[in-house]
């Protein structure tokens, strides 16, 4: 079992900038392939950003490509989502969830119901 906790959400203007982290307890995030998800309102929740086990492998949907970045320390038990030039259109809950422990290091995952263990999410607003 992974327990996984959000933090650094938060109401911001377009264009600005937030970084989310999340810090997992009970088993080393170093085992797990590691995501960012986000749901809109009225919105099916979708794959935001993911990266390898390994850290060396990440990937990210179009609509974030050259805006988002996704980053591991494993010895800190950590994920971070750096999120730049923000837009009206990322508002949504962003969830950090770790893949089962089939996968291969390099693999970076990206089908929702690959991931086993979710956090609670965090609200992200960004203002016009």
């Amino acid at each position: 079992q992974v327990q996984l906790v959000e933090s650094g959400g938060g109401l911001v203007q377009a264009g600005g900038s937030l970084r989310l982290s999340c810090a997992a307890s009970g088993r080393t995030l170093s085992s797990y392939a590691m995501g960012w998800f986000r749901q809109a309102p009225g919105k099916e929740r979708e794959f935001v950003a993911g990266i390898s086990r390994s850290g060396g492998n990440t990937g990210c949907t179009d609509s974030v490509k050259g805006r988002f970045t996704i980053s591991r320390d494993n010895a800190q038990n950590t994920v971070q989502l750096q999120m730049d030039s923000l837009k009206p259109e990322d508002t949504a809950v962003y969830y950090c969830a770790a893949a089962s422990l089939a996968f291969r290091t390099s693999t970076v995952v990206a089908e929702s119901g690959q991931y086993a263990y979710w956090g609670q999410g965090t609200q992200v607003t960004v203002s016009s």
